[in-house]
Order: structure tokens, then sequence, then C-alpha cells
């Protein structure tokens, strides 16, 4: 333990984290993008999305210290890995920047000044870039570092200047989206797994500001004749790691949240249906063909049509007196008009499908009361059907018989 406390880089070597984690979780939400990117091409906001994880996926795949080395050994350059790297992590910047610009401003804004901030991002990432690689030209720097180029290189001409260009416009931009996505989180009427997708991608851009700290520190104290290489080699890598993890979820759970919030309502309203679906069932005496590879979409659609086409036919068994006096029972025991319009509406399909077993339906087209508000209520009678004992408390009331009138008696005058 006092040998862990005395070198950081054996300390932070306990808290390793592969590259090939972040590569992985950044793919994985390529891979859940990419659908809607491909299927919406024109959408601004989809290019910049799948841009902007295309670029990060690159910069953990080339800045690894095995592909670093390979790149150098195809095109025969010592450190040709370092401009190609910068250059991905400056257009990784860049991108951030033109996605929360088209992200907050929607597609509809087509304003000047977002016309402009469009153009400067651009314009001034697309310059850095260029000045990367005609500094690295400048530059004399034979001997292939692969894990501490950004401090070895720290006081070469030209490699000097390199590397403090790329960080400061790495750090710039994460500020500057930091600040835009954490302005974001606070406005009114964000859905909330939107919310939480923005706090983790503003927890990201923070953890970013960190890797920008830890390089400019070991670089500023290599200016000074001191030895801290221990926060770029050691600290920096695992903390660009983990950025890339909280980025990659933040992007992720917006849509993945959506995504099972749908599927869970649809699961819920198929549920839903199942009271109304059985006794539909059993007065037709069939049901709905089992699908295997139905989506729950279809097995949905296909359940409301079902519970719809046999309530059709029994409209003309509908007792539309016994309904308005089950309204006025089921106001009566207290239930509010929505709840009263639901057991009214159970009340009278119980009726008619008894009715119907009774009494076979005569020929030729169904007639009978309108049926469009009923059909538009399944949900809301199917759950008044998972009641019972409130809908035998209605039809109780509404099926007993008037209080007689007492007759008026005449009274004779006695003298």
């Amino acid at each position: 333990m006092t040998r862990l406390a005395l070198d950081p880089s054996g300390l932070l070597g306990e808290f390793y984290i592969s590259f090939r984690i972040p590569t992985a979780v950044l793919t994985a939400a390529l891979v859940i993008k990419l659908p809607s990117i491909i299927r919406l091409w024109r959408d601004p906001l989809l290019r910049a999305v799948g841009g902007l994880l295309l670029l990060a996926c690159a910069v953990f795949v080339f800045c690894t210290p095995s592909t670093i080395a390979g790149v150098n050994r195809l095109t025969g350059v010592p450190n040709i890995s370092a401009p190609w790297c910068y250059s991905l992590i400056t257009a990784f910047c860049g991108s951030c920047l033109l996605l929360i610009i088209t992200w907050r401003n929607g597609l509809s804004d087509r304003s000047a000044a977002t016309r402009r901030a469009t153009r400067w991002v651009i314009t001034v990432y697309s310059g850095v870039i260029a000045a990367l690689w005609t500094l690295f030209l400048l530059a004399d720097a034979p001997e292939e570092r692969l894990r501490d180029l950004d401090t070895y290189y720290a006081t070469t001409p030209f490699m000097r200047e390199e590397i403090l260009l790329y960080l400061l416009a790495h750090c710039a931009a994460c500020l500057i989206t930091s600040r835009l996505v954490w302005n974001w989180v606070r406005a009114e009427g964000l859905d909330a797994w939107l919310r939480w997708g923005l706090k983790l991608l503003g927890a990201g851009y923070v953890l970013n500001l960190i890797f920008d700290a830890a390089k400019l520190t070991a670089v500023t104290a290599r200016w000074c004749g001191r030895d801290l290489d221990w926060l770029s080699t050691d600290l920096a890598p695992p903390v660009a790691a983990l950025s890339a993890i909280v980025i990659a979820a933040g992007f992720i759970l917006p849509h993945a949240g959506q995504y099972l919030r749908d599927r869970w309502r649809i699961r819920l309203a198929h549920r839903e249906l199942r009271p109304l679906y059985r006794l539909m069932r059993a007065a037709s005496g069939d049901g709905v063909p089992f699908v295997l590879r139905a989506t729950p979409e279809l097995r949905l659609t296909r359940r409301e049509t079902f519970i719809r086409d046999v309530l059709l036919p029994l409209a003309r068994h509908l007792d539309t007196g016994l309904g308005r006096r089950s309204y006025d029972a089921a106001l009566g025991l207290g239930h509010p008009p929505e709840r009263a319009r639901a057991l009214a509406a159970a009340v009278s399909i119980l009726d008619a499908v008894g009715a119907g077993a009774r009494t076979p339906a005569p020929p030729g087209p169904a007639t009978g009361p309108d049926t469009t508000g009923l059909l538009q209520e399944i949900g809301a009678v199917s759950r008044a059907l998972r009641r019972p004992g409130d809908i035998e408390a209605v039809r109780a009331r509404a099926t007993a018989p008037a209080p007689a009138t007492a007759p008026a008696k005449s009274v004779a005058a006695h003298e």
C-alpha cells in the first residue's frame, strides 16, 4: 500500500480501462442509431450524431499503442500517428460543437446566427487540423513513442506547439459543449429520458476536461523541468475511456429509454384488453390465430381488431335503456363519470352476450344503436371487467324494480 501511494502510476494501473471497452460501447451506440441515420439521411441532427460516434470510435481505435505502432510501420514515418490521432481528436471536438448547435436549435431554426456558428466551427477546426500537419512536417521527432509522446516531445520545437494546439482546441470544445449541455438540462419541458441523457453527456464532457487538465499539467511540468508524466500516461487514458463510455451512454439512454417505454405501453395495452378479449372470444367461439413472429404492435392491433369485429354484430342486442340505467346506477354508487360509462358499457355488453346466446342473430346486416363511443373505449371497458364485484353492484341497482307508488286514500267526511 505504501509503494502504491508513492507511485501514482502503479496506483492508477490498478484502475486501468482497456480502450476496447469504450470502443465497444461507442460502436453499440452507433449501431443503435444507424438504422435511423440511413433511413433519415437528410436529417442534419442524425448525420451529426452519426459523425460524432464514428469519429469517437476512430479515436479509440487509432489511439491504442498497437494501432499507433502499426500505422507508423505501414507509412515508414516515425510518429506519423501523432498528427493523425490529434486530427481525429480535433475533428471529434468540432463534431461535438456541431451536434450541440444542430440539436439545440432544431431543424426549424435556419437563422443567420446558426449558419454563422456552423461555418465558424468548421472553419476553425479545419484550420487547426491543417496546422497540426504543418507543425508535424516542420518538427524533428525521429524516435517512436507509443505512450508518452506528449511529454517526451513537450519541449521539442514545433512538436511543442502541435501538442499544445490540439490540447487547447480539445479543451475549448469541451468547455463550450459542456456549458451548452448543462444550460439545456435546466430547460423546461424536456422528456425525462432526454434530460438524463443530457446529464450523462455533460458528465462525459466534464471528464474530458479532467483529461485536458492532466495532459496540460504534465506538459507544463516538462517545460518547468519537472516530471509529472504519470498524469499523461497513466491518468489521462482511463479518464478518456470513462468519458467515452459516459458520452455513449448519454446518446444511448434517450433512444433506449423511449424504445423500452413504448414497448412497455404496448404490452400493457395488450394485457389490459385481455378480459374483454376473452369475453368476445367466448361470444364468437373463435379467437385471434397465434403468429410466432408477430411483433408486439401487430399483436395489439390484431386483438383490438378482433374485439371490434365481434362487438359490431352484438350491437343489435345492446339494450340502450339498460345502459342508461346502469350509468345512473354507477353514478349513484359514487363512481366518477368516466368509470361509470365503462361500467355501464360492461353491463350492456354482458347482457348483449347473454341475449345473443339465447337469440340467434337474424340474417342480414347488423342494425342497432350507435357503437362509435363503445368501440373507442374498449380499454376502459376491459379494465372495468376486471372488477366483477362493481359490475354486479351496478347491474343489481340498474335492474332493481322501481318502488311502488302508494295509492291516494280518499278521506270520507264524517258528520
